[in-house]
């Protein structure tokens, strides 16, 4: 392993420490490797170790490179110093892919509390988005934000349907950032039709970390530690994860439905469908028996393959229809 600490801006004291596993020799067909950027919290008046470097050596044994990006802080982290800091590293990880055997359309950001704020900006507002973002007992509220950094944003109000498949987890007895923080952003990621998974585990204090025993000595519910396998195995479902064979395709992707495909699709949802007037005219008239004025309150989230395969619908049949819905372009509501 390579480590290498490079100097973002020197004036801010801003930094990202890159850990470069090796590729190819012993280990085989790998020619790169999906890549992880760790942003420790601390209420953006410092960065905490026991979020930097025990976090990315978690990745680091799951086959990923790591990188910790330590930010702009105190009276530099006005806002938007520390998303610039962001811009920067990301860049930086994606222009030197090569040279890190990096893939670079499979990095995660990986943040913690105000860390966490960052991550989650990144996630839904800045140029350089991450593929996923990994969140801990972040703060997204903007209640809550002012309390660290006044003029940092609200997270809630900038999630769309272009903010990356999300992990978010805290603890319900959390007292610095209540886990209502967690609750509103996973219903803004729903609404939204973001792809995601949530956790908020029974007990705990703020700022548990990995949850190892070396690093934090109050009590705290024996599950919280496997949000670090858990979020592994997360990244296998949406990015893919690393095989000695090479990197692995996703086990299901990043996407909730086929709704924001450039066409028409099996996996749009019935709601989606029933809006554009052409699909609602082909199912009137493809399937029997469809009733499409009359859509039950699941059509918001039930897609059409799936309908179709509970009305036992002959797997050609389907295809058929599904081969007619792409040839409508999503963004016409015309007939």
């Amino acid at each position: 392993m390579t480590i290498e600490r490079i100097v973002l801006n020197p004036e801010r004291n801003v930094s990202l420490t890159a850990y470069i596993q090796p590729v190819g020799g012993e280990f085989g067909q790998i020619e790169c490797r999906p890549g992880v950027l760790v942003i420790p919290g601390g209420g953006y008046h410092f960065c905490s170790d026991r979020e930097a470097e025990p976090v990315a050596f978690a990745y680091l044994k799951a086959g990923y490179q790591a990188f910790i990006l330590r930010y702009s802080l105190d009276a530099q982290s006005i806002w938007p110093n520390p998303l610039d800091d962001y811009e920067q590293a990301m860049a930086l990880i994606r222009q030197s892919a090569d040279q890190w055997h990096v893939a670079e359309d499979r990095i995660a950001v990986v943040g913690f509390s105000a860390g966490g704020h960052l991550a989650a900006c990144a996630a839904t507002m800045s140029k350089h988005r991450p593929n996923a973002a990994i969140l801990g007992y972040p703060v997204i509220d903007g209640d809550c934000v002012r309390e660290y950094q006044r003029t940092a944003p609200d997270v809630v109000a900038h999630v769309d349907g272009n903010t990356c498949p999300c992990f978010v987890f805290a603890t319900r007895t959390d007292n610095l950032v209540p886990a209502v923080n967690t609750i509103h952003l996973v219903d803004a990621l729903y609404r939204n039709e973001v792809a995601f998974e949530s956790h908020i585990y029974s007990n705990g204090p703020h700022g548990l970390s990995t949850g190892d025993a070396s690093i934090e000595g109050n009590p705290f519910c024996e599950r919280y530690p496997r949000w670090v396998e858990d979020s592994i195995s997360w990244l296998k479902d949406v990015l893919g994860g690393v095989t000695p064979k090479g990197l692995a395709a996703p086990r299901f992707g990043a996407k909730v439905n086929g709704n924001r495909e450039k066409t028409l699709n099996l996996d749009c949802t019935l709601a989606h469908l029933m809006g554009n007037p052409a699909a609602k005219a082909l199912l009137d008239t493809a399937v029997s028996g469809w009733n499409s004025d009359a859509p039950s309150g699941r059509a918001t989230v039930i897609r059409l393959g799936d309908t179709l395969r509970y009305m036992g619908m002959d797997v050609g049949r389907i295809r058929e229809i599904g081969e007619k819905l792409n040839a409508i372009d999503n963004r016409s509501k015309e007939a």
